[in-house]
């Protein structure tokens, strides 16, 4: 449990000192509970709702289903409690709570509260059992929370609303480094600093100037760019605010500090080509991790700019594409028009998108069919293409 959830949560802290078994799982409340099932047995089970949130405060329920993880609730004789029917499947919610069934019980003004919301189901189950034998849903035990290991400040309700807070946890163990935080490597940045990832490090040794901001996301103000920090401590300091372990290294990567890479289990590289590129592959390579390697093409053409963005992926089983010519090791150079071309926010984005969304298709939370390891999307054309197929 959260302890600033429950400090601040006044419905959570009266279902707590009512002697209800209350435990809290990311953002879900799950409540022990006995039940009757169709063999007159009384057993337990956990009537499991979804949280809606403002930060560390619980508001009104935004929805009247509830979930239950045991046998479908019979009444005394073993029949099937009808009225609360809604579906019956097994859902993985996420954070190791898989539901059976899921129960719909709407008041005509819907739920005041979790506790109204709780305590209503929770009578619907247990009143049965209390017939055969005065059991409780009120327990006066207080369970163990355990450790929080959430990597978030505040506990992601989008993920569980939705049900697929078990594909969440996918991605709950990864290691990701982030090798330059330009305008691609720092939407990289927004979009992971949203997924439950183990840690996040970041990796430049550039400051954060007036030009970078036309070409980051978000807005940095005046008195902040006047600060000269560099980019990680910039970035750290916002994303810090939602993600607990983002690792900041104020320095641009070489054969010097490739060991700044160790230990993680993927790799975004956002910097120009060069031998640092070149010495980061062959690194990652050398160590089995997979990485995604993006760049940008622009080219200015009868007063309008069109280009190409490019996402080339390596893992462990296809990596030959990389080293026959998909990435660049060229420097940018003053003439690269990139270079000096900084209002592009919304290709950083797109190709930081593209790179993050193969990323989670690589670990199973997006279907991924052709199993691509290198995309580009052409401006002019509106076109993505696939190639080096995976089989």
């Amino acid at each position: 449990m959260s302890p600033g959830l429950l400090s601040r949560s006044p419905d959570l802290q009266r279902l707590r000192g009512d002697g209800y078994f209350l435990q809290i799982r990311g953002s879900l409340a799950v409540l022990r509970v006995p039940y009757v099932n169709a063999k007159k047995e009384v057993c337990t089970g956990h009537l499991i709702s979804t949280l809606n949130l403002a930060g560390d405060i619980t508001q009104r329920p935004d929805t009247h289903i509830t979930y239950f993880d045991g046998d479908y609730p019979c009444n005394a004789d073993g029949q099937p409690i009808e009225a609360i029917r809604h579906q019956t499947a097994v859902i993985d919610l996420g954070h190791g709570v898989v539901a059976k069934h899921s129960f719909s019980s709407k008041p005509a003004a819907g739920y005041a509260d979790y506790y109204e919301k709780l305590t209503t189901y929770a009578a619907i189950l247990s009143g049965h059992a209390a017939k055969l034998n005065g059991a409780t849903p009120r327990m006066f035990a207080a369970p163990d929370d355990g450790d929080d290991t959430c990597m978030f400040n505040y506990l992601d309700t989008a993920s569980d609303r939705a049900g697929v807070g078990a594909l969440s946890q996918r991605l709950a163990n990864e290691i990701v480094a982030i090798a330059g935080l330009g305008g691609s490597g720092a939407y990289v940045l927004d979009l992971v600093a949203k997924a439950p990832a183990r840690e996040i490090r970041t990796i430049d040794g550039d400051e954060m100037l007036t030009h970078n901001a036309f070409r980051a996301p978000g807005a940095p103000t005046l008195d902040e760019l006047r600060q000269v920090q560099k980019k990680v401590d910039y970035y750290k300091a916002i994303y810090s605010r939602m993600h607990r372990n983002i690792v900041a290294h104020p320095v641009n990567i070489d054969t010097n500090n490739l060991h700044l890479l160790d230990g993680a289990t993927f790799v975004f590289i956002c910097i120009d080509g060069g031998e640092a590129k070149r010495s980061i592959i062959e690194y990652l390579e050398a160590r089995g991790v997979s990485f995604i390697d993006v760049g940008m093409g622009l080219e200015l053409v009868d007063g309008s700019l069109g280009g190409i963005l490019r996402v080339t992926v390596s893992t462990p089983e296809k990596r030959d594409h990389v080293h026959s010519g998909r990435i660049s090791f060229a420097g940018g150079g003053e003439g690269d028009l990139y270079a000096s071309n900084i209002q592009v926010a919304d290709l950083n984005c797109l190709n930081a998108t593209l790179a993050v969304i193969k990323w989670k298709k690589l670990r199973g939370f997006y279907r991924d069919l052709e199993r691509e390891h290198h995309c580009t999307y052409t401006t002019d054309a509106n076109m993505l293409l696939n190639q080096d197929l995976l089989g």
